[in-house]
């Protein structure tokens, strides 16, 4: 039956393209774990210091921050259209840019053992809502907000392994930050050029893509939060 042969394959290809985002960002922080940012930013010009900063924060994106990337698609699947994504984005961004730089200035000095079960949490939550949710609610915004307190927290433990050099400080921290939003946008534009472009508007996108999705995501943070909890 040709109808049905048809259906079968769009469903075969809308799990395929969603199955290849998650594999994919499972499988990159393992390929570059070896790619250990190293460098004596002492030793570095005024422009090269900003190049390593921000490559610094895209790389804590993509390809080695799984639980950023998961969060980021997380926030994706729901409304995969382009501005809603990187209004929530750009929230996020605003918001870990916050304790981020209060945790580099020495003002908030959090503890791992507290942030790292918590950001498992928001992508647990967020996968949740993900399946009960038939619509973006506008309150998704502020949620994202303060979840990207927390996320801040977690990226002042790259920096401060690293160092901010004193001269260039504030620049550093800034490059750090535009660095971690273009890898974002990059998982973004990914997700969206995989399966937003062309399935969004299907009738059984809720169904097929953003439930299967968001359960898989969800099991892997719910795993996350018992090992950071009980095992960290």
């Amino acid at each position: 039956m040709p109808g049905l042969t048809t259906a079968t394959d769009r469903r075969g290809e809308v799990a395929g393209r969603c199955a290849l985002l998650v594999v994919a960002a499972l499988l990159l922080p393992q390929v570059a774990a070896a790619h250990v940012f190293d460098v004596d930013v002492s030793k570095l010009s005024r422009t090269d210091i900003l190049s390593t900063y921000l490559k610094l924060g895209f790389t804590h994106i993509l390809p080695l921050g799984l639980d950023h990337i998961l969060f980021v698609l997380s926030i994706f699947f729901l409304e995969p259209r382009l501005k809603p994504v990187l209004l929530q984005a750009t929230a996020f961004t605003v918001a870990h840019s916050i304790t981020l730089g209060l945790a580099m200035y020495g003002l908030i000095s959090p503890p791992a053992s507290i942030v790292e079960p918590i950001i498992a949490l928001s992508i647990l939550f967020v996968a949740i809502e993900n399946i009960m949710a038939d619509k973006l609610n506008p309150w998704r915004v502020a949620i994202v907000f303060g979840f990207g307190l927390i996320h801040g927290m977690g990226f002042a433990s790259v920096l401060t392994s690293l160092g901010l050099p004193r001269a260039m400080f504030v620049e550093s921290l800034i490059s750090f930050n535009i660095g971690v939003e273009l890898g974002q946008v990059t998982v973004i534009l990914l997700a969206w050029l995989l399966v937003g472009r062309w399935f969004a508007d299907k009738p059984w996108y809720k169904q097929r893509v953003v439930v299967p999705v968001s359960v898989v995501i969800g099991l892997i943070a719910a795993y996350w939060t018992v090992e950071r909890v009980f095992f960290a």
